[in-house]
């Protein structure tokens, strides 16, 4: 595994992730590198993982998908203990999905609410048949509290209430029931300037000092009007107040108007457009780079101002301040993904839904604080004493790496930073926890390399289909009355020559120190085991799943129908185990052959009974 230039404390985000089964809440200050971790996690890690946030372009920004259309949650509130549906509308290759997830990545985690939270915990215990909180998936939740706060309707706040004293993702009533690490993230990497760091900070927390008033009140230029080359870009609080500054000022330029519209393929939903579908511009229009230049040139980024010098129906160039020349614009592509398993290359892919192609570009004379949310900029002029949310002015502010680079439109009043008292105490509450499982750190890889021995040698979940399928066979007719008796004998013989010896390797495992787990005697008896295991479970269990197959009742077709789905289960997790046992047999264990093995085995259908294999259409 390649080392990873970052700060100490990714550094640590980076072993809990990799190395621990803990979940994980990465929080930091604005420009502190949480994008960039994720990135990395994406690129670099051997856990499968799903990327998800909580709207449209949010997801497309950290590319992944919406939290509601990976695991098809129904819009609105989550209500706990309401009976939610017992049958999954997903696909099988969804479930597959679902099934064989490490962790789930929740990007921009400050705009998710506990309800949704809930909802997360809910259908991950459902599809993947585990009652751990989340099904057993580790959680790496990515944001800032401080910044963009969840939507709650005064219709969901009322019937929220009674079971959520916050919105925010923290009165989440599974998470309670989880134990996770909060990391924060103090090095900034935007800001240089040590006093105006100090202004975010005493903003962040919503307790400025009359100091940092004064100094931020000083930028206060009522009749500021910038100069076409200078780049400034306007931060506002509204739409109308953003959309109608952006077409006042292209109405004023003189010269003909051209507009482009987007080639839009497949699924692409109009939230998730990046831009606008139909953009309208003008030469001299102050314009923003809404994507990073994917050529070898780099020439642009996402957030990167400039001023249209030359434009046609074919072309645009944009200059940009400071840079040597021009950049010829040509349009791009964004794509909406949705997550599947490869057959092939037996890999977890994000696969193309739809296409959103279009110049990459938005005026900029103005944008809001919400679409701001990540971005950077040298030179933006301030109207947030309309703010209306917790963490707009903090957003706001935190776009601008100087203080001498921003101006206020208006005189900024306390009343205008707002701050959530909840979020203060929670973050407090965070600190000694973080303390805490840092210094765990060591015990909590070896627990989690324990844990995954004991789930090699775990055929609990094998033994449950077992059974579940011989109380089926007990309600069909006499005529399977062989069948049956075989199953009772497989059933007890399953129970002394692979439970009980599991059981047994239990014990082995967990009286064993962690360097004991790892000395090349012990690891050689893993290898060993795995073989015993195998021939036992092909043994028992390959020929049951077989002449299940032949089981028919067409005098009762709803039996039949549950038969069929616990027989099909049955199959899938006997081929999983199977696959694993003999990967780990043939390279040895370790835990990153343990998780590339446990990612294989759902594609794995080699090891499965032939006769349970669906025959392809032709």
């Amino acid at each position: 595994m390649a080392e990873i230039d970052f700060s100490e404390q990714l550094q640590q985000a980076w072993q809990f992730v990799e190395f621990t089964g803990m979940s994980i809440f990465l929080t930091g200050k604005a420009g502190t590198g949480k994008t960039t971790f994720l990135r990395y996690v994406v690129a670099n890690s051997s856990k499968r993982i799903a990327v998800t946030a909580p709207t449209g372009v949010a997801a497309i920004n950290a590319g992944g998908v919406t939290i509601h259309s990976l695991l098809q949650i129904a819009p609105g509130p989550f209500v706990p203990g309401s009976k939610q549906k017992e049958k999954f509308d997903f696909r099988k290759e969804k479930l597959r999905l679902l099934r064989s997830l490490d962790m789930l990545v929740i990007d921009e985690i400050s705009m998710v609410r506990g309800d949704l939270l809930d909802a997360i915990d809910d259908t991950l215990r459902r599809v993947r048949r585990n009652q751990e909180p989340f099904g057993g998936v580790q959680l790496l939740m990515i944001g800032d509290l401080a910044q963009l706060t969840p939507v709650v309707t005064s219709d969901e706040e009322a019937l929220l209430k009674q079971w959520y004293d916050t919105p925010y993702f923290f009165g989440s009533r599974a998470l309670r029931n989880v134990e996770y690490v909060t990391i924060q993230l103090d090095k900034v990497y935007r800001q240089s300037d040590p006093r105006f760091l100090e202004i975010l900070n005493h903003i962040r927390t919503g307790m400025p000092t009359d100091e940092d008033m004064r100094l931020l009140n000083s930028r206060c230029d009522r009749t500021f009007d910038p100069q076409k080359n200078q780049g400034y870009i306007r931060l506002g609080t509204h739409n109308a107040q953003v959309n109608n500054y952006n077409a006042k000022r292209l109405s004023e330029l003189p010269g003909q108007t051209y507009s482009y519209s987007a080639m839009v393929d497949g699924t692409f939903p109009d939230l998730m457009f990046p831009t606008d579908k139909k953009l309208t511009l003008k030469e001299g229009a102050q314009v923003m780079f809404v994507k990073n230049d994917p050529s070898q040139l780099k020439e642009y980024y996402n957030g990167k101002i400039g001023r249209i010098i030359s434009i046609s129906e074919n072309s645009i160039e944009v200059y940009c301040e400071g840079d040597p020349g021009s950049i010829d614009v040509k349009p791009l592509t964004w794509e909406n993904i949705k997550y599947e398993i490869n057959d092939k290359t037996q890999e977890m892919e994000s696969v193309v839904q739809g296409t959103f192609k279009q110049l990459p570009l938005r005026l900029a004379w103005a944008i809001t604080v919400h679409k701001s949310q990540g971005l950077t900029f040298d030179h933006a002029v301030v109207d947030v004493n309309r703010s209306f949310a917790p963490g707009q002015v903090y957003v706001a502010l935190s776009r601008c790496r100087s203080l001498e680079g921003m101006v206020l439109t208006t005189p900024l009043s306390r009343s205008a930073i707002i701050s959530d008292g909840r979020v203060s105490n929670y973050i407090e509450s965070q600190d000694i926890r973080a303390t805490e499982s840092v210094r765990r750190l060591p015990e909590l890889k070896q627990s989690y390399g324990r844990a995954m021995l004991l789930e090699l040698f775990n055929f609990l979940p094998l033994d449950d289909f077992v059974n579940r399928q011989m109380k089926v066979l007990a309600e069909l007719p006499k005529g399977y009355r062989d069948l049956k008796q075989l199953h009772q004998q497989r059933i007890e013989t399953f129970n002394k020559e692979v439970k009980e010896v599991s059981l047994k390797w239990n014990l082995v495992i967990n009286k064993k120190t962690d360097e004991q787990l790892h000395e090349k005697e012990f690891l050689d008896r893993v290898v060993s085991a795995c073989s015993y295991f195998r021939e036992k479970l092909k043994e028992l269990l390959g020929d049951l799943i077989i002449m299940a197959t032949g089981v028919k009742d067409s005098s009762n077709k709803v039996l039949m129908k549950r038969f069929k789905a616990i027989r099909e289960d049955f199959a899938d997790a006997y081929t999983r185990k199977m696959y694993v046992l003999a990967e780990i047999n043939r390279i040895g264990f370790t835990m990153e052959n343990y998780l590339k093995a446990k990612q294989h085995s759902w594609t794995a259908e080699l090891n499965q009974p032939k006769s349970t294999k669906k025959r392809k259409k032709k």
